[in-house]
């Protein structure tokens, strides 16, 4: 994977992010903070949408529940949910291969999710260590203005701002690039570094139109949202605060995977004791990134791998789903690995003891 295949992955990911950032901003000022009041005051909905977002394969789902976490709309119970329930674009590589085990450990993640994000939310709530920053900012101009008429649609295009011409030229051109050469672009997505193995080219079919979809409902925004919204949510917020910061941090550490892949070979790393794997396993989980997880599936596919170990790296890794977390806070992005690694590691411990 070349450097420019990092750059236009990392400008991916961080354009999804903020796409979803935009829309539950949109969705949170249309309906004047009624829905994401009412998701705030309900901690168990918060845990069981989490999983439910964190069980759809691939990464768009925790990268939502992410979205959701900082603004502050769930709490760190649902995000613990959604990482140990996600096991990113490995879920598309299991289900391709070992169909049978993956409905396993999906039905086994979900339920292993919501009970940790319930003991997690138990000890947070106690202690109060929610984020402090509340993204969400609800102003009278926001929303008096957002009408879905053709009219008022004509209207903001006769009086065309730089930023909306700008923001509908960025949409438009994302859909369009990832509509015609998404394979292309990405070089296979949830896979780095395995040119030899062309089968890791996960379903990217699947991923393009989740992201066109997306990008649609974004540009969607860009069309009918007023100018206070774009100006102070879209620009000044989202755009502002967390597009350089995103993308910097995604960019630098899929840099890094890349090069200290070329000098570590996870593969040869697996010794014959079950624990020291399992070690690795879970070591190995918390790099964020797809690719150096597969080794542990193609391990149990060719019956050299327990379960029980395939289960706990399927809990402590979570794809690309954590870059945006570390992006917006390094300390919350090691408490959620923490406590992942832990809750991998008594799985794994209690699946090997039962000889899984």
């Amino acid at each position: 994977m070349s450097i420019l295949s990092i750059l236009w992955q990392s400008l991916t990911i961080t354009l999804f992010v903020l796409s979803m950032m935009l829309i539950i901003d949109y969705l949170n000022v249309f309906s004047k903070g009624l829905w994401s009041e009412s998701i705030q005051k309900k901690p168990v909905a918060q845990i069981f949408i989490g999983a439910l977002l964190g069980i759809i394969p691939g990464c768009l789902g925790v990268y939502t529940a992410v979205s959701l976490y900082v603004h502050n709309i769930v709490g760190k119970g649902a995000l613990v949910a959604a990482m140990i329930a996600t096991s990113g674009d490995e879920a598309f590589f299991m289900f391709s291969i070992i169909p049978k085990t993956a409905l396993i450990i999906h039905l086994l993640l979900f339920i292993i999710a919501i009970a940790s994000g319930f003991i997690v939310n138990y000890f947070v709530i106690r202690k109060q260590t929610q984020i402090p920053i509340k993204h969400f900012e609800i102003h009278e101009e926001a929303y008096e203005k957002i009408q879905l008429n053709i009219k008022y649609l004509l209207g903001q295009l006769r009086d065309i701002t730089f930023i909306r011409l700008f923001l509908i030229i960025i949409f438009s051109a994302a859909i369009v690039l990832v509509a015609l050469n998404f394979n292309h672009i990405l070089e296979g997505f949830g896979s780095m570094d395995h040119d030899h193995d062309s089968h890791l080219h996960l379903h990217p079919e699947w991923i393009s139109i989740t992201f066109i979809v997306v990008l649609a409902a974004s540009l969607f925004i860009v069309l009918t949202a007023n100018t206070h919204f774009l100006d102070e949510h879209l620009w000044n917020h989202i755009v502002k605060k967390h597009f350089v910061r995103i993308l910097l941090w995604t960019f630098l550490t899929l840099l890094a995977i890349h090069f200290a892949s070329q000098y570590v070979d996870v593969e040869n790393l697996i010794g014959q004791n079950l624990f020291i794997v399992l070690i690795i396993a879970v070591l190995v989980g918390i790099i964020p990134e797809s690719g150096p997880h597969f080794i542990f599936i193609i391990l149990f596919a060719s019956g050299n791998l327990p379960f029980s170990i395939l289960l706990a790296s399927s809990i402590v890794q979570d794809g690309h789903g954590s870059l945006p977390l570390l992006a917006e806070s390094q300390k919350n992005f090691i408490v959620i690995k923490a406590i992942n690694v832990a809750v991998g590691l008594v799985v794994g411990l209690i699946g090997i003891l039962a000889g899984f």
